[in-house]
């Protein structure tokens, strides 16, 4: 028999640098060391200590495939991670996505690390761009993180939420059209015969 062994999983591993451990809610063994870990019952996963009392669950957040890969995460021998909306993903995958300047979750859109620094630079860009005057109009925005709408000025690089101040925003109005030259609004609003 190997230095590890789990009568449940019939698990067999000389390699005990591992930390092998079986999880009885999850019902397979894991690695990493028992003292590492604890079993989130609404996520029905385990996860590193340091995400004790400090993430959102998601029911069977890793009973799902991987997003970004789709190889199942459950049962997977990659580190995974648990971003801040609660999803899951592999930490490759959710490095690969760092890299690449995704900063989104694959899911739900929400970002998936803290980006206040990222809008701030982007304040000061926005301030610094000027818009040409046929721009000038208000838009109705919907932001990924907060999940409520509001209206901010129309600009080429990104439309802030006003309720949390998000870059993370999406479109969900077109622009007011202005009415046509030499027709006031009265003009313009009354029905043509």
């Amino acid at each position: 028999m190997g230095e590890y062994f789990c009568n449940i999983c019939k698990f067999f591993d000389d390699e005990t640098s591992k930390e092998q451990f079986h999880c009885d809610d999850c019902g397979i063994c894991r690695v990493g060391g028992r003292d590492n870990f604890f079993h989130c019952q609404s996520c029905g996963a385990c996860y590193s200590m340091g995400l004790r009392d400090n993430h959102s669950c998601i029911e069977n957040a890793t009973k799902n495939s991987c997003p970004v890969c789709y190889e199942f995460l459950f049962d997977s021998v990659k580190a995974a991670h648990v971003m801040r909306c609660g999803h899951t993903m592999h930490m490759g995958c959710f490095k690969q996505m760092i890299t690449e300047q995704q900063y989104r979750c694959p899911i739900c859109y929400k970002s998936m690390m803290d980006m206040s620094s990222s809008w701030q630079l982007l304040d000061a860009e926005i301030r610094a761009t000027e818009m040409p005057s046929e721009y000038n109009y208000e838009i109705e925005i919907l932001c990924n993180d907060c999940n409520k709408s509001s209206k901010a000025m129309f600009h080429i690089l990104g439309h802030k939420c006003a309720h949390c101040g998000s870059y993370n925003t999406r479109r969900i109005s077109a622009p007011q059209d202005p009415p046509p030259q030499g027709e006031t609004e009265r003009q313009v609003s009354e029905p043509r015969e």
